[in-house]
């Protein structure tokens, strides 16, 4: 029993959560000091990562159909790639596919009763945000395909996440809502971002078009990791001018170490897809990373373990200094 919800967990990429919850925290806490709804924040959380963890089992299932059904794939060849750890529990048989689709839907149908709960509790409002979360869950892996991942990531971990959120816990919606989501939003983009550029070339074969690979090369599509930086920190700035938050905010502005070493360490990968970056102390949580050396995969995972802890402290250090702006 134990060995299967690992393998669960596993399948639907749970170590991606992080940058749902935490983007759910910041507009918890901004609504929780608006005299928020406590309760409903918290049932809205769950319907988020349940919507979060199907709209990841789908993907990989919809990936896994497409891949299988080019021409002369060998699925052996497949497996020695340590990189590409996406669908290789599909191909090596580990689950099966129908079984996958079968996780997935649950995963959306209990996101479902979350949103039918706060319906019923909160309004009409909630159809409309749970509209837009569940077609982009459900035409992500479709879209995906064709240079929009990013987009769709954004609309989701910006208006609709934080527009949701707000609604039901204020009972209304204002534009500070959006406007606080953001600093997340784009550095969740980022997370995503460092993944596709990893990717970079497995994509291409795979004749899945992403921005990263409408560059040249994999060190040029660092360009738009650049933009996406100068997006999440000056967004900072611009809370303060709108005064939607106080200066309190720029001790985000922590995390650029942080942000250059991810930038860096993409750099080595560019030149190097075998090199493993080096241990820091600042790489924390870094989960299974002598397990990951020992296995190959430690070049790729070490990496998104950096760019999702990136996202982790930039989100916490945000949800602090809009606690110290507000709360106090």
């Amino acid at each position: 029993m134990f060995n299967k919800t690992i393998r669960i967990m596993e399948c639907s990429r749970i170590f991606s959560l992080p940058m749902t919850i935490l983007s759910w925290l910041v507009i918890f806490v901004f609504s929780y000091l608006d005299s928020g709804n406590f309760l409903y924040g918290i049932v809205s959380l769950l319907g988020l990562c349940f919507a979060h963890l199907g709209a990841n089992v789908l993907d990989d299932y919809f990936d896994y159909k497409s891949l299988i059904k080019q021409v002369g794939f060998n699925k052996f060849e497949y497996l020695k790639n340590s990189q590409k750890t996406k669908c290789r529990y599909l191909v090596a048989g580990i689950i099966k596919p129908q079984d996958l689709l079968f996780l997935g839907i649950m995963y959306l149908l209990l996101a479902l009763l979350t949103g039918i709960f706060l319906y019923f509790k909160c309004g009409t409002g909630v159809i409309y945000f749970a509209l837009i979360g569940g077609i982009i869950a459900l035409v992500y892996p479709f879209l995906s395909r064709i240079c929009l991942s990013e987009i769709l990531v954004a609309l989701a971990y910006g208006p609709a996440l934080f527009g949701g959120v707000y609604y039901v816990m204020i009972g209304g919606y204002e534009p500070e809502a959006f406007w606080i989501s953001l600093p997340t939003m784009f550095m969740t983009v980022v997370l995503l971002y460092a993944h596709t550029v990893m990717d970079y070339n497995y994509d291409k074969y795979e004749g899945k078009r992403t921005i990263a690979n409408s560059f040249s090369s994999m060190t040029k599509s660092l360009f738009i990791l650049k933009v996406l930086y100068i997006a999440a920190y000056t967004s900072l700035i611009f809370l303060c001018i709108l005064d939607i938050a106080d200066w309190q905010v720029l001790m985000v502005f922590l995390t650029l170490p942080m942000a250059a070493d991810l930038y860096h360490s993409l750099e080595h990968f560019a030149e190097n897809p075998e090199s493993v970056p080096e241990k820091k102390w600042y790489h924390f949580p870094m989960e299974y990373r002598d397990k990951l050396e020992k296995s190959g995969d430690a070049c790729f995972m070490i990496r998104i373990y950096q760019a999702r802890n990136l996202m982790i402290y930039f989100s916490l250090l945000f949800v602090i200094s809009i606690f110290l702006s507000l709360g106090l």
